[in-house]
């Protein structure tokens, strides 16, 4: 028994669709055509580009959103420490003992260990 996934299904529609769409003007008018490569276009671009960007940035979000205190984090800037404090948008992290800086909740950008 064979089993498809959904990927193979969809891409197998549109070229069907596509085909059938090629098809229905058997002049071929180069105004039809240039309509159906600039959409074949685009879907590859949002492919490509849009659909990965939004869900790194929806993973990104829900980051942020978890921190919580006692977890070590790296800044943008490559500045490793442990959150002593949230408030509001700004985080508080404990680098040494003695060196506790407060930055944007945006500069955090992982999280290396949730509790420490």
């Amino acid at each position: 028994m064979r089993v498809f996934s959904h990927q193979s299904f969809l891409g197998t529609r549109i070229l069907t669709m596509l085909s059938t769409l090629l098809q229905a003007d058997p002049a071929g008018s180069p105004f039809g055509m240039q309509i159906v490569l600039f959409a074949i276009i685009f879907g590859i671009f949002y492919f490509i580009v849009f659909r990965p960007m939004r869900k790194r940035q929806r993973e990104t979000e829900a980051m942020l959103r978890s921190l919580e205190r006692g977890a070590r984090v790296v800044t943008t800037g490559g500045i490793h420490g442990t959150i002593a404090g949230i408030q509001g948008d700004i985080v508080q992290l404990k680098v040494t003992e003695q060196v506790k800086l407060q930055i944007s909740k945006s500069a955090v950008a992982s999280v290396i260990d949730k509790k420490h």
